[in-house]
């Protein structure tokens, strides 16, 4: 499975931080946003990867070139910025398969732990007439994030998009596995600019499998958020190995 990292976002909520670099490239834990990604997809075998650039866009090329996952990361050069669904329809190219195969596409300035494999086999079984798989979780912001209502199948059947009193606390990870069908969607809409909140989702209701991420996601988007994920995930990070150190040893 092939995945779209989307790198190119201006990161004003982030400033000053994001003056010097962008967003993708803040460190936690003294590692950048984007190295978590890239590891965690390759360890879980999604890739090759698409990575798309705007700001800073030559640091983030650095950063590539000189890290250990050259040999399967590409980038693309976004001269001005189309949005989730209109970046994704404008390198469809790069996910086109012989066997249709599904694809992932992640808002890499989150900062996400989760089980690759577990995601995939969750699009995999998904129930019928589903074409995308959304990644959940609980925040502590209801009202900056999207909110979603499921059915009992897991299935979205309402969504807020920054509400102020939106019913309940699952939201929208923004990490997406889709069918190929997508494309042909994106091309209806005729439009250079898509954004996947707004123009694509409400679309998909009813059609929107979930997989809920009870391990860490975080929305790193503002300082706020940033310094409380720079606190938080150095000790789930922690427990996480431990777990996986006594899994093996019991094994």
């Amino acid at each position: 499975m092939k995945a779209l990292l989307l790198a190119a976002g201006l990161g004003t909520r982030l400033q000053p931080l994001t003056n010097k670099i962008p967003k993708c490239l803040i460190e936690i834990d003294e590692k950048p946003l984007l190295e978590y990604w890239i590891s965690i997809l390759y360890k879980g075998g999604v890739h090759p990867l698409l990575v798309n650039l705007h700001h800073h866009a030559d640091k983030v090329t650095n950063f590539i070139n000189n890290s250990p996952y050259r040999e399967f990361v590409t980038t693309v050069y976004e001269e001005k910025l189309l949005g989730t669904g209109g970046t994704l329809l404008k390198n469809q190219s790069f996910f086109e398969s012989e066997k249709n195969e599904q694809l992932m596409l992640v808002h890499a300035d989150n900062l996400s732990l989760f089980d690759v494999q577990a995601f995939v086999k969750s699009h995999q079984n998904r129930p019928l007439g589903c074409e995308i798989t959304m990644m959940t979780f609980k925040t502590p912001t209801p009202q900056t994030c999207g909110i979603i209502e499921t059915d009992e199948r897991g299935c979205v059947q309402a969504f807020h998009e920054k509400v102020a009193n939106p019913p309940g606390d699952v939201a929208n990870g923004a990490v997406y596995i889709l069918e190929q069908s997508i494309f042909d969607y994106l091309a209806s809409l005729k439009k250079d600019f898509i954004d996947f909140s707004t123009d694509v989702i409400p679309k998909y209701i009813g059609r929107i499998n979930t997989f809920h991420n009870d391990v860490y996601h975080r929305d790193v988007g503002t300082v706020e958020s940033y310094q409380a994920a720079c606190m938080e995930y150095p000790a789930i990070a922690n427990k996480q190995k431990k777990s996986a150190v006594e899994t093996v040893e019991a094994e």
